[in-house]
């Protein structure tokens, strides 16, 4: 049936092995296993499913090509895409097992940042850095300190 998750059972009377001494058919217990999808996950009626981007693209926003168990989907990204945003399809996941609706496919978005860089590649992004007044800053250390600075106060360095 539309929405039978894996491991759920159905029990069917009166389909199962003749009982005892020719007596009544007994029950039949049919359990599934549903196959995993390499794209996508199940999590409830919703399906899930992630997508990686590059960061010019989740910055300037792009347009991407989902193929989805409809057919294919165009996800409209915009401009300033965080890395971990879920963009939701309503209507596009798991059919519910009462058969009224569906679920959501939720779209989380992973931003790849280029590990290598060229030379041109590098002017560039300083350009960028320069021109919205970013400076190289140093990694944010909390309240209490960073890792080492409460080791050294706990051994008295």
């Amino acid at each position: 049936p539309a929405g039978v998750d894996h491991g759920a059972r159905l029990r069917m009377p009166g389909k199962g092995e003749v009982g005892p001494g020719a007596g009544p058919a007994g029950d039949l217990h049919v359990e599934f296993r549903v196959k995993p999808d390499p794209m996508f996950a199940r999590r409830g009626d919703d399906l899930v499913c992630s997508v990686t981007v590059p960061a010019t693209a989740a910055a300037l926003g792009t347009v991407i090509e989902l193929e989805t168990f409809d057919g294919p989907r165009e996800v409209q990204l915009k401009g300033g895409t965080q890395p971990g945003h879920t963009e939701v399809l309503p209507g596009l996941g798991v059919t519910r097992l009462n058969g009224r609706g569906r679920g959501d496919l939720k779209v989380f978005v992973d931003v790849e940042v280029p590990a290598k860089l060229d030379d041109r590649q590098r002017e560039l992004l300083e350009e960028l850095a320069r021109l919205r007044g970013e400076e190289r800053v140093a990694p944010a250390v909390t309240a209490g300190g960073g890792l080492f600075s409460r080791l050294r106060e706990r051994i008295g360095l």
